[in-house]
């Protein structure tokens, strides 16, 4: 059997292709599964697109050189100029306080101080981008962070977000907050939060010689009394510090800071002594309330020195609480109000005539009850009487105003004039104190027919109570009148102690005419109007005053008063007692000389003054 065989048929043939040949023209073709490329009829052609792409390769290298140069230029040229200005957007400056200084009292006792305080301060715009979680709570925004900051503060938390709350960019939240509190606050780092360091005068002894001291304002600066005449020394330089801070207003650690330090205030100690201050203020507001005065005053100075030891007023100003009472205006009366100073101003009549050689303390006067001057003008006692004989010395001490005009009037007018110029009246005295008076001292030819004669006793004329307290102190240290002044000295912030320079000083009688008016003031107290001022133990010199006055409620007064020095053998204190208006008497030895003998006694003992070792030997009174 023959095996059958295959027949294979041959495969046909496949087409050869011809590689394509680029057209005439140099049009690139491209191969692809399908065939040669060919650009389509309306597309871009091919110089085009290389075209563009020339254009887009020139773009990216301009962008490039563009930013290579930008980057140079910020990393070469302007790079410390670009710092710098982004620093100085980062930086903020605050004021460093300086300390005020000190007041103190003679002896060093603090009057008036300062204690370090803080305001907070809130960025209500960064508070509300704040957010912290504590103890498993989310505290965020205003609300969150009065959460946090009111238990602290002691305030209420609603109240306090909706002064946290807002878009203002710098508003008070507290005020003269303890150091403690505010570390605590600044501890919860509450973004926006900061403060502002101030100082808050404190005055520990409440109202003891507000008159005197004043008070500070808002501002730090003194608005009155003592604080305000003085503030440019107590006040200091501020400094200032400048730091680099946070988006949060904290400051960078490690960042920049550049500080100028701040010169603290000079300490100044007064002649004022607390104790004898105390005793004055408390001993007047007693005597005002007990004769029903509208007021009243204490002036006591140390005779030698012109140092004021004490000026103390019925009603006085807390310097603590300044506006507690807008009765109170803050200042000392006994500088500012102004009086006619009646017969306490006699002393000058007798100074300038025993001076002059018109009289001496034993020539003999008949005194009347009237007495008419050649110009008709007629004057009479306070009290009716026959008439009486007197020396010169009795004149005084009986407070005669008919026997001071019968002496008086041998005075011409302008060493009338003169004399109670001398003697300070009608100038200021240039105490440290603002608002202060000269008082009312029309010039000689300017008096009419009466008031030439009513200056001779006191009327006709008007002075503070520092000015007539210092016509004694100058009688009581051999005729020489000297500046009275409340400022002992200054103390450096480094501790340096300077004394004030010695006041000023003019000789106004001599020492043998104030001696001889010294020893007939004596005879006032011991035989005169004034015997309730005598202090047990000292020999005490002094004058009553009455003088016409206005009260409060518009009507007609009287000023009461005791001017007095003890101890009269060894002169130290010169010490009034002024009432204004008093209702249970108007006279100055009924109500003002036993206040005289209380607070001038307890001086005396307070300074260490040793009582008289000598008995007076005095003139007589009558003949």
């Amino acid at each position: 059997m023959s095996t059958p065989t295959t027949r294979r048929t041959a495969a046909p043939a496949r087409p050869v292709r011809t590689p394509a040949r680029r057209p005439a023209t140099g049009v690139p073709t491209q191969r692809g599964p399908r065939g040669p490329w060919t650009p389509r009829p309306g597309g871009p052609s091919v110089a085009m697109l290389d075209r563009r792409r020339t254009v887009l390769v020139v773009v990216v290298a301009l962008l490039l050189t563009v930013f290579s140069g930008r980057l140079l230029w910020l990393q070469g040229v302007g790079g410390d100029a670009i710092a710098a200005e982004a620093l100085t957007s980062r930086l903020t400056t605050a004021q460093l306080v300086a300390a005020r200084g000190t007041i103190t009292d003679s002896e060093g006792e603090v009057l008036a101080t300062s204690v370090d305080r803080y305001d907070i301060v809130v960025n209500q715009r960064l508070v509300k981008t704040w957010s912290t979680t504590e103890d498993g709570t989310t505290y965020s925004g205003a609300a969150g962070a009065a959460q946090l900051m009111a238990p602290i503060l002691g305030v209420n938390a609603a109240e306090l977000g909706a002064t946290l709350d807002g878009d203002a960019g710098y508003k008070y939240v507290a005020k003269n907050v303890l150091p403690e509190v505010w570390q605590a606050v600044r501890e919860l780092r509450i973004n926006g939060i900061t403060s502002e360091q101030v100082a808050e005068r404190v005055y520990p002894n409440g109202n003891l010689a507000g008159n005197l001291l004043g008070w500070v304002n808002s501002e730090g600066s003194g608005a009155q009394g003592l604080e305000a005449t003085l503030d440019a020394d107590l006040s200091g330089t501020p400094g200032e510090t400048t730091y680099e801070r946070g988006r949060g207003g904290q400051q960078i650690p490690g960042g920049f800071e550049e500080s100028t330090a701040a010169t603290d205030g000079r300490s100044v100690q007064l002649t004022i002594n607390s104790d004898i201050q105390w005793k004055a203020q408390q001993a007047i507001e007693q005597q005002v309330a007990k004769t029903g005065s509208d007021s009243g005053t204490i002036v006591m100075s140390a005779i030698k020195t012109g140092e004021v030891l004490a000026m103390a007023e019925s009603r006085t100003v807390d310097p603590n609480d300044p506006g507690a009472d807008d009765t109170l205006w803050g200042g000392s009366s006994a500088v500012s109000d102004v009086f006619e100073p009646g017969s306490t101003a006699k002393i000058i009549t007798m100074a300038a005539a025993i001076e002059t050689g018109i009289t001496d303390p034993l020539e003999q006067y008949t005194v009347p009850y009237n007495y008419t001057t050649a110009n008709g003008q007629t004057f009479k006692d306070s009290h009716e009487h026959a008439g009486m004989q007197l020396t010169t010395t009795g004149i005084l001490a009986e407070s005669s105003n008919t026997g001071t005009v019968m002496i008086g009037q041998d005075l011409p007018e302008q060493v009338r004039h003169d004399y109670l110029a001398k003697f300070g009246f009608g100038q200021k005295t240039g105490i440290e104190l603002p608002a202060e008076q000269a008082g009312r001292l029309w010039d000689a030819d300017k008096w009419d027919g009466r008031t030439k004669y009513a200056v001779l006793f006191g009327q006709g004329l008007s002075v503070t109570a520092l000015q007539a307290t210092d016509v004694f102190a100058t009688i009581a240290n051999g005729g020489v009148r000297v500046t009275p002044h409340l400022v002992k000295g200054w103390t450096e912030p480094d501790g340096t102690f300077t004394p004030s320079q010695a006041a000023e000083t003019t000789q106004v009688v001599s020492p043998e005419t104030a001696q001889t008016v010294l020893t007939m003031m004596e005879s006032a107290v011991d035989e005169g109007t004034g015997s309730a001022a005598a202090i047990p133990g000292y020999r005490v010199a002094g004058k009553t005053g009455t003088a016409q006055a206005w009260a409060a409620d518009g009507t007609q007064g009287i000023t009461a008063s005791f001017i007095g020095v003890a101890p009269a053998d060894d002169p130290a204190i010169a010490v009034s007692v002024i009432l204004h208006n008093p209702r249970t008497s108007e006279w100055g030895g009924t109500v003002a000389a036993p206040v005289f003998s209380d607070v001038a006694g307890y001086a005396l003992t307070e300074l260490g003054i040793a009582p008289s070792g000598t008995q007076p030997q005095l003139f007589p009174t009558t003949w």
